[in-house]
């Protein structure tokens, strides 16, 4: 029971804020990739839509550094077992 299985998660909005402030949001691609370009800084991500009781779709913190792509890559738990 609960064997591991993974995918990407397309099709999914998300939210980038600096503190309270929405800075932007982005849909992920069908292979789950997304880019989006911000200024240098700390920044939180998480799922534009609450996942409701299951799952846990952030948030995500990153750190932007001037002149450095930065790459992600995040963990989303449904909960489902």
């Amino acid at each position: 029971m609960g064997e591991a299985n993974s995918q990407p998660l397309a099709d999914t909005v998300f939210v980038v804020k600096r503190g309270d402030e929405k800075i932007t949001s982005f849909t992920t691609e069908h292979d789950g990739s997304f880019r989006v370009s911000l200024l240098p800084g700390h920044y939180t991500i998480s799922k534009k839509e609450p996942a409701g009781k299951l799952g846990h779709y952030g948030p995500f913190e990153i750190e932007v550094v001037t002149g450095q792509m930065t790459k992600v890559q995040w963990t989303c738990d449904t909960g489902m077992r």
